[in-house]
């Protein structure tokens, strides 16, 4: 008696969700893929294939090829809309996408090889930070260096002013800087004695005589006092000890003793002087120290100044004064002798006297190319001693710039620093922010720092702070919460962190992280089994892109020849996100991608070497793709299957053709073919006879278009059934797999 026909049953996988290499192929749910690349699940019955990236062409028809190869991509409006590429041989160029033309910001040599960061100001101005070099401005005609005007210092207060005179610095050296301006401030009404002039130094002088300044005319004033020097029997100059205050007229001065007679002396109060200059404009495009010019006012007596340039460059140094000294004058200014540390480029500075104290020691050149800190010797002056400084050698590179709260931001070390309230290049006035991350947390030096969401968060290693709630105080200080989020997570991949939504997502060398608010969570766990085989000595960039009219987050990395899935490795490939989704995409040989948003549409864009490519806009090249689905069980996991028959719906454009295994989990099937292609007629020789229409062109006739339903008969055994579906036909949708099978044998 013939046996009953065995019952078959029917499995059908329609519900895409994305890729899991976090689980055995057995193990992954029925919905999900082992492997996905350049098939995006866009939701149920709608896997896509995914466009090929596409060089771009500039207006004359040429593909985009920067003059070397690029080691940082970014994006920004200024004006226009630009691709901004920095190079490895230190050059900056940008691909115009408005005019579809390439230009160079600046040659090569000048900015380093590698390590380079950027962020736009407003829509006027992309700050570049450079690691050694320091901060530069391209406003989209002109590229300098920020070199802004930092401190002035007041070297004469002068005399006699009835008005503050007028402030001149004269312009940047480097064309298409910015002029810095500042304002001066003189003191009027009651004062102190600012110094004395001898008239008459008299004669006959054997001892130091006695100066006595008359007494000051408001009451709760404070006596002048000074102390003479004498010379040949002659009373040579008078010097302050203290400018004493409450003086509304100039008092007598009178000089007795020291056995000498006829020396006499006018004293100079100080209302009518300079007391101060305050910046209005850092200005920029400054390299070497400007001159600053005081004209007007009604001196009698002229002030001078000088001034110091702002710089982020390493090998640089500055001074900072830690004890006056004593004994220096009223005013005045001498030069302090550096030696020693190294340099390519001496430094030299000028210490400034007020009070009779070294208030400031002022860099006329902070010099270039110091490996060791130098060694300072300050001279007397007047007589004047004890004055100590501390010689600050810059070794801090620039490694992130971003624009926060109006303001740019620059990390360089442990130091973040901020532009003032009133300009982007003024760092150094009392709104300017200068902030050392002494947070334990902070195991390292700053990382990065992406400014989004009104934060500006501040990436280490392994940790992450927001700045918030920035202010400025009644006294003009900037004040601000600076909170730790994250005390165990960071990344040291400065190019794989970005805003998404309301996210931050960044990528480090064990996942991909999300953080939202004050909650970091890991968002990767379906990629664990693909990080153990990326290059990590290779880029790690990331950005958006739209894809379907989605919104994805995009991972690029390199992944070595070990890796076992899908095409294998040696080669860079994408991690695309949505939707808690992840899938793969091929792209070619991408190392940088920056995504910039045009006309409403968020396009990527990625540089093999030194050529430019827009990523995911190729529609009608041929694409690799590769889907693999789960081992299912079928709903009977202990019982072995036998597969009889397997289908592949797919929705075409065109002629399509796959070829598929079926798996289990002893290995894969033979390969089908399923091919749907152009209909060829041949003779009996089997020449192909083409069809012509009625105007004498060549018609290809295809077999479908629109829905198709692959299918073939299908020899596998196993526990678990699978599919393995590879395709180079471009544009297609899958809409479903399907099984047919019946049950064998238990165990």
């Amino acid at each position: 008696m013939a046996s009953a026909e065995q019952k078959k049953s029917y499995a059908v996988i329609k519900n895409f969700r994305g890729i899991d290499t976090k689980a055995n192929r057995t193990a992954i749910d029925k919905d999900e893929f082992y492997w996905l690349e350049n098939a995006m699940p866009v939701g149920p019955g709608n896997l896509r294939i995914t466009p090929q990236s596409n060089y771009i062409n500039n207006s004359s028809g040429n593909a985009v090829v920067f003059s070397n190869n690029v080691t940082y991509l970014t994006s920004c409006n200024i004006s226009d809309d630009y691709i901004v590429a920095a190079e490895a041989n230190g050059a900056l160029q940008y691909y115009d996408i408005t005019s579809n033309t390439v230009g160079t910001i600046v040659t090569a040599g000048n900015l380093s090889s590698s390590g380079v960061s950027a962020t736009q100001y407003q829509n006027t101005d992309l700050y570049i930070g450079d690691p050694s070099k320091g901060l530069f401005d391209w406003t989209g005609n002109a590229f300098v260096s920020v070199g802004s005007i930092g401190v002035i210092a007041i070297t004469n207060p002068g005399g006699g002013y009835t008005t503050a005179p007028t402030v001149t610095i004269s312009p940047p050296n480097q064309a298409g800087g910015d002029q810095a301006t500042a304002v001066a401030t003189i003191t009027t009404g009651v004062g102190g004695v600012q110094s004395i002039q001898v008239t008459n130094g008299g004669s006959n002088f054997t001892s130091v005589p006695t100066v006595t300044i008359g007494a000051p005319q408001v009451a709760g004033g404070t006596q002048a006092t000074a102390a003479a020097t004498i010379q040949g029997g002659n009373v040579v100059a008078i010097t302050m000890q203290v400018s004493g205050s409450g003086y509304s007229a100039i008092p007598s001065v009178s000089i007795t003793g020291g056995g000498g007679s006829g020396a006499t002396a006018n004293a100079v109060l100080s209302s009518g002087i300079v007391n101060s200059i305050t910046l209005t404009n850092a200005g920029s495009g400054y390299t070497s120290q400007p001159t600053v010019t005081l004209t007007g006012g009604g001196g009698n007596v002229t002030a001078t100044a000088i001034a110091q340039v702002t710089t982020f460059a390493t090998g640089t140094i500055a001074i900072e004064v830690t004890n006056g000294g004593s004994g220096y004058g009223n005013q005045g200014s001498f030069y302090v002798t550096l030696s020693g540390g190294g340099y390519t480029t001496p430094a030299n500075a000028t210490a400034i006297v007020t009070g009779n104290v070294v208030s400031k020691i002022i860099m006329n050149n902070p010099g270039a190319g110091y490996t060791s800190v130098p060694t300072l010797t300050i001279p007397s002056y007047n007589g004047g001693t004890g004055a100590n400084a501390t010689v600050i050698l810059n070794t801090n590179s620039i490694v992130d710039v971003a624009s926060f709260s109006g303001r740019l931001w620059v990390a360089a070390g442990r130091n973040v620093y901020a532009s003032s309230a009133v300009s982007p290049t003024d760092f150094t006035s009392v709104s300017a922010v200068s902030f050392n991350m002494v947070d334990s947390t902070l195991h390292n030096n700053i990382q990065a720092i992406i400014s989004a969401n009104n934060f500006l968060y501040i990436f280490g290693e392994d940790s992450i702070n927001v700045f918030s709630n920035l202010q400025v105080t009644t006294s003009g200080q900037t004040v601000f919460t600076n909170t730790n989020v994250s005390a165990s997570i960071g990344t040291k991949r400065i190019y794989a962190i970005f805003a998404y939504f309301r996210s931050i997502l960044f990528m480090n060398d064990y996942g991909v992280y999300a953080l939202v608010g004050s909650t970091t969570t890991k968002i990767s766990d379906p990629l664990d089994g693909i990080f153990p085989y990326i290059d990590f000595s290779k880029p790690i960039t990331a950005g958006q892109a739209l894809l379907n009219n989605i919104l994805c987050a995009v991972f690029n990395f390199y992944v070595n020849g070990s890796c076992p899935y899908g095409f294998g490795g040696n080669r860079y490939i994408q991690a695309v996100f949505f939707d808690k989704k992840w899938f793969i995409t091929y792209q070619g040989a991408i190392q940088y991608v920056t995504s910039a948003p045009i006309g409403g549409k968020v396009n990527l864009y990625g540089t093999v070497a030194n050529a430019l490519y827009q990523l995911y806009s190729n529609t009608g090249t041929p694409v690799s793709s590769y889907i693999q689905t789960a081992l299912q069980d079928m709903g009977d996991p202990i019982r072995t299957k036998q597969a009889l028959k397997f289908g592949i719906e797919a929705t075409l454009t065109a002629g399509g053709q796959f070829n598929a295994t079926v798996d289990s989990e002893n290995g894969a099937s033979q390969v089908y073919s399923l091919t749907n292609t152009s209909v060829t007629w041949s003779n009996n020789v089997g020449t192909t006879i083409p069809w012509i229409n009625n105007s004498s062109a060549v018609i290809g006739w295809l077999q479908e278009v629109g829905y198709y339903l692959y299918k073939s008969d299908a020899a596998q055994y196993g526990k678990y059934l699978g599919l393995t579906v590879t395709s180079n036909s471009a544009a297609f949708v899958v809409n479903t797999f399907e099984f047919e099978h019946e049950l064998r044998v238990r165990f």
